[in-house]
């Protein structure tokens, strides 16, 4: 269980938190980062294997519990903002294969309009916030 939970969580993060994983990768410090986050679940694992839950619910709750602090996605919300309000250079940089690459420092370049906004579940949805994305994203590709 201990491996199939550090592998769900280092999936999910090379999905939704890329960033993450190339600062954790650089550190040294990927395997750390996973067995804390797994070890600090397995108190809700134990006590659903004692309720004899199945093991794909015990995983998927487990998952949630260790990705609550990664939520939203700053990568997918820049993808997102990318490919629908600049068509053009998110097809072009996924024809010539930078696009991971581009949205990593779009992250790195829409940080602190981030941080100003408290980006989070509760107000991703916020027009205000993606007004200013879009300004920081069109400032990065001029």
């Amino acid at each position: 269980m201990l491996n199939i939970l550090k592998e769900k969580l280092k999936a999910f993060i090379l999905i939704n938190n890329p960033d993450l994983l190339i600062r954790l990768e650089g550190d040294l410090t990927t395997g750390t980062y996973l067995e804390d986050k797994v070890s600090q679940v397995m108190p809700l694992v134990l006590r659903l294997m004692g309720e004899e839950k199945p093991a794909y619910i015990i995983e998927e709750l487990a998952l949630n519990e260790m990705t609550v602090a990664l939520k939203p996605s700053r990568y997918n919300y820049l993808l997102e903002i990318l490919e629908t309000e600049f068509q053009q250079d998110f097809e072009n940089f996924r024809e010539i294969g930078v696009l991971r690459y581009e949205v990593l420092n779009l992250i790195k370049s829409c940080s602190e309009t981030f941080e100003d906004f408290d980006f989070s579940e509760a107000n991703e949805d916020n027009r205000f916030l993606r007004y200013a994305v879009i300004g920081k994203v069109h400032e990065y590709l001029n």
